[in-house]
């Protein structure tokens, strides 16, 4: 009987994608650890959310993508196909736009990361999309809230120029 490679494995994919989106999700909210009195210091529009609302909403969108790796996996059987390479991208433009704005207070590289980010998602998005409606469904919430949020940087960096550079 021939043994399947650890790859190619489900537990074993399902616990590294999971793992690599809660490790990122983590990792990013050590840069935004202080963002609390930070952000309630800038000068802000008056659709901006209130800060406990990321907490919640970001929970919810790491774990919506936690699935749909997983799901992109069970399609795809393999780590390294180039939709998954792109989920990839996207974890590690995400996890770097936190410590970019929070603690970088660089609002003007976040935008660019967060522009950088909504290119990768929607992409992603398009390639899920010819795989399974479930999967892009999962993807749509994050990619509309990461155009809110890329909006946001824009309006918080034009309203805040002593604070964010």
């Amino acid at each position: 009987m021939t043994r399947l490679p650890l790859s190619r494995q489900p537990w074993f994919a399902y616990i590294v994608l999971t793992g690599l989106t809660f490790v990122t999700a983590a990792l990013g909210s050590l840069g935004s650890i202080q963002a609390g009195a930070f952000y309630l210091d800038l000068a802000k529009p008056i659709w901006a959310p209130p800060a406990w609302l990321f907490g919640p909403v970001w929970t919810f969108l790491y774990s919506a993508m936690a699935v749909a790796a997983c799901l992109l996996w069970r399609q795809l059987q393999t780590l390294r196909h180039p939709t998954l390479i792109l989920y990839y991208a996207q974890l590690g433009l995400n996890g770097a736009w936190s410590w970019v704005f929070f603690y970088g207070q660089l609002g003007g590289f976040a935008l660019i990361n967060i522009a950088a980010l909504l290119v990768v998602i929607a992409w992603l998005v398009k390639d899920s999309l010819r795989l399974s409606r479930i999967i892009t469904l999962l993807f749509v919430p994050y990619f509309f809230w990461v155009c809110f949020a890329a909006m946001l940087n824009l309006v918080l960096w034009r309203a805040n120029p002593g604070i964010l550079t």
